[in-house]
Parts: structure tokens; sequence; C-alpha cells
């Protein structure tokens, strides 16, 4: 059994991203696994202030919401992104929270796989890869972790579009392979 800590960062109640993480969380509940699941959309995560302290007391100067979800990352064997697509990049929230996960860096983290679940109005298939190439840069800074699986919803830009959506099941299918 794997610990698995997934993170919506939509900004909307029913959204489409938000419905591809559900979707990876209940595959991975059925294969077992201990799923929590964090949605930024209620939370207070400030800016970095860039000061780099993180890096000598893993912990940052700013105590908000980042707080606990950085406790939980640290001790996820499996962090899951999920993000709606902007302007072909990923949202602030998500952006801003990856900032303030710096003070993992000089842990020893748990977490060796990450996943990232995207959706977009648009549904040509290079519309994810900005947000794909931010997170994975994300991931490449922690040398124990890899980029493990991406999934793609396309064509869903009102809350509640992705009913139906056949990168459901894909997202569903990777939860149970997590």
């Amino acid at each position: 059994m794997k610990k698995i800590l997934i993170i919506s960062s939509s900004p909307r109640k029913n959204s489409n991203s938000e419905a591809l993480a559900l979707a990876f969380a209940e595959g991975a509940r059925e294969a077992g696994h201990e799923v929590t699941f964090v949605t930024l959309r209620d939370k207070q995560v400030a800016f970095c202030r860039g000061c780099l302290a993180c890096q000598k007391t893993q912990r940052c100067i700013i105590h908000d919401d980042a707080d606990a979800i950085r406790e939980q990352a640290l001790h996820a064997d499996v962090l899951v992104f999920a993000t709606p697509i902007y302007y072909y990049e990923m949202s602030g929230q998500l952006k801003t929270l990856l900032d303030r996960l710096n003070p993992l860096y000089t842990t020893d983290y748990a977490f060796r796989e990450v996943y990232v679940m995207t959706s977009a109005a648009e549904d040509d298939d290079y519309v994810p890869n900005r947000a794909e190439s931010g997170v994975d840069g994300w991931v490449d800074c922690f040398a124990k972790a890899r980029m493990a699986g991406t999934v793609f919803m396309g064509g869903v830009g009102a809350a509640g579009e992705w009913k139906g959506h056949p990168a459901l099941e894909k997202a569903r299918e990777m939860g149970r392979r997590a």
C-alpha cells in the first residue's frame, strides 16, 4: 500500500481537472492505496519570498495552509497534481504551491512518483506541454523522484464538461497502477 497525496489546484468547484484527480483517487483506492485529497480552492497559500531560509530549517518562514500540505507531501509515496490549463500553463495556484514546497528539497522526502492531471478547453495534443514541463522541472530538482505519468482532458471548458470524457478512465487506470 502506498500513501498518495492528490492536490487539486482548480479554483472552481466541479472542475474538469478535479474530476481527473478524483478518478485517479478512485483507481488508487480500488488498488488498496491510502489516498489523501487536498483542494487548494479553499486554502491560503502565500507567494514564496525567495529568502531560502527553508534550505537550512526545512520549514518556510510563512505560516499558512502550505505548512500542512508540505508535511503531507513529505510523507507521501506518490504526489498527484491536478491543474486546469490557463494560457497553456499550469494554474497560478499550483505554481505558487510548488514554490512553497521548496523546504522539501533538503529533506528525506518519501515521494518517488509524481503524476500530472490537466484539462483545457482546447484539445490539441500540445496544449498540456508547458504545464507538464513546469511540473517536470520541479520534479527534476528531487533526485529520488520521477515523473510517472500524465493525463490530459481536452475539449472541456465549463465546469462539469468532464462527464463521460475518456480521459477519466485513463486517470482511474493510472491510479490503479500507481
